[in-house]
């Protein structure tokens, strides 16, 4: 497993080894132990996998503290354009996004740590994200942004024309007007 810095504290990229041949590939996505020497200690409680149609952009969504999550994304069908938002008031890059592209052909994983916003938009005609949460989720911690506030400057990937997003993200605040504690 490689890991890749990003340039943002504790957002990184992890590139698995991959085993290819005629009957297909294999890879460790994930062993405890691996994880623990590249410094990566979450205890994963949560298991989450959705699937969409292209043109779809979930997020932005966190969790406040106490039940703040980090997440570790992969995508197991498709592509998807994957983006962070970091949240916590006294980082270098507060208010500042990073995106990249997650597949199934590049098998890339994503970790998120706490205190940042996560979303992603679907690039492919379909995509099957899973990914990992270390606090189960918490109706009452739930938080958004809307994932169109200009003020991100987000380039999702997707003509707008395409964009198919829920009534519910749409109505999440902007990013000066939500509500974080990190």
């Amino acid at each position: 497993m490689t890991l890749i810095e990003t340039g943002f504290e504790g957002l990184v990229i992890l590139e698995p080894k991959v085993f290819e041949d005629s009957r297909g590939y294999f890879m460790e996505s994930y062993n405890k132990d691996v994880f623990h020497e590249l410094g990566i200690t979450n205890d994963w409680v949560q298991i989450n996998q959705s699937k969409s149609s292209r043109g779809v952009i979930r997020g932005l969504h966190y969790q406040l503290n106490p039940k703040s999550q980090s997440k570790l994304i992969r995508v197991i069908e498709g592509t998807i354009y994957d983006v962070a938002l970091d949240l916590r008031k006294g980082s270098k890059t507060f208010g500042k996004c990073f995106g990249l592209e997650l597949s199934s052909e590049n098998k890339r994983q994503f970790l998120v740590p706490h205190g940042f916003a996560h979303g992603f938009s679907v690039l492919s005609k379909t995509a099957i994200v899973l990914y990992k949460c270390d606090e189960l989720y918490s109706p009452a911690h739930e938080r958004g942004i809307n994932p169109m506030d200009k003020s991100l400057d987000i380039h999702w990937n997707i003509e707008e024309d395409e964009m198919i997003l829920s009534e519910k993200d749409l109505k999440n605040p902007s990013f000066k007007d939500s509500e974080y504690n990190f």
